[in-house]
């Protein structure tokens, strides 16, 4: 055999090696989004300031240690329907939210037979997450939305967020600032990040709307696997930047210099924050989307839930 050919089987086969490599790696990254539970991540350099991984028996509600419920349609004294129009009122019951037995923690719209909708939100009792000075703060969790499309998803809204702790105090939205990780309206195939702040409605923020960008799930859709969250909180920088990701791809940047000054200091989730989940059934946001027709609609269909495998929250310095 001449050196000829043995060199263009050489290069043949280093070219048959590259795309045996990237679709070995893209079927590693498909199995990894389809994983039925996958652990929290160790990331070198990072300190874990809380986790869940949502281990326990099926049926069992979320470690109390960890975790509180917000009940029926409102906050004490706040305003009606958490302020959004959404449709539900929460409950701790757990049809509605619970372990189910493989690592997840499980939220399920239910509706009864007088068209009356339940389902759940829950808060970290901790309310002091943020970015150290001179570091970042790291949100994340490992999240399949309700398998539903069509019809049948109008005014499904799943969220991913957190508040800034003076909430809890001085019921003070959106001046107390709100970091979206995740939100998902009406089946879509798309992934939410937002910024809200200032004052409602309009203000610096364009309430309630929010500074926000959205961006499809890779690989496979939102419903269909689960997809991993991220906001970044960074302070190493001048100005302070918020990062959204969704498995690791960036999709929404703002900066402290995209609102006044006095806007930014006066939000709360700057020295503290507690995170929430919970799927609302209609409401403003899938409102929006699905204008003129209000949510839910005669076809949307309960029983389908958001599956939670870990949410975690890290810190690191420099």
């Amino acid at each position: 055999m001449s050196r000829g050919s043995m060199g263009w089987r050489g290069r043949r086969d280093r070219r048959h090696g590259r795309v045996l490599a990237g679709a070995a790696l893209g079927l590693l990254a498909a199995l990894s989004a389809g994983a039925i539970r996958a652990e929290v991540p160790q990331r070198a350099g990072w300190t874990l300031q809380f986790a869940d991984d949502f281990s326990g028996p099926a049926g069992q509600l979320p470690a109390s240690a960890h975790w509180q419920f917000d009940l029926g349609h409102g906050y004490p004294g706040a305003a009606a329907n958490w302020g959004t129009q959404e449709v539900e009122a929460n409950t701790a019951d757990p049809k509605n939210v619970s372990l189910d037995g493989d690592g997840h923690l499980r939220i399920t719209p239910r509706r009864d037979a007088a068209d009356n909708w339940t389902s759940a939100r829950i808060e970290t009792r901790r309310d002091d997450f943020h970015a150290p000075p001179g570091g970042v703060l790291r949100l994340e969790a490992r999240i399949r939305l309700p398998d539903v499309h069509g019809p049948a998803a109008v005014g499904y809204w799943p969220a991913f967020w957190a508040l800034g702790r003076s909430f809890r105090t001085q019921l003070d939205w959106p001046a107390t600032g709100e970091v979206d990780v995740m939100e998902n309206v009406n089946g879509l195939d798309r992934v939410w990040g937002t910024l809200h702040c200032g004052v409602s409605p309009g203000g610096p923020c364009n309430e309630k709307t929010g500074l926000s960008a959205n961006a499809p799930c890779p690989q496979t859709s939102c419903q269909a696997a689960f997809h991993t969250y991220t906001a970044e909180w960074d302070r190493r920088t001048s100005p302070e930047v918020l990062r959204w990701y969704v498995d690791g791809r960036l999709y929404h940047t703002l900066r402290e210099t995209d609102v006044p000054a006095a806007t930014w200091q006066r939000m709360s989730t700057r020295e503290g924050m507690f995170l929430i989940l919970n799927v609302a059934i209609g409401g403003e946001f899938p409102d929006k989307i699905s204008a003129p027709v209000r949510t839910p609609i005669a076809a949307t269909e309960p029983g389908h839930s958001m599956l939670v495998d870990y949410v975690a929250v890290w810190t690191r310095r420099r």
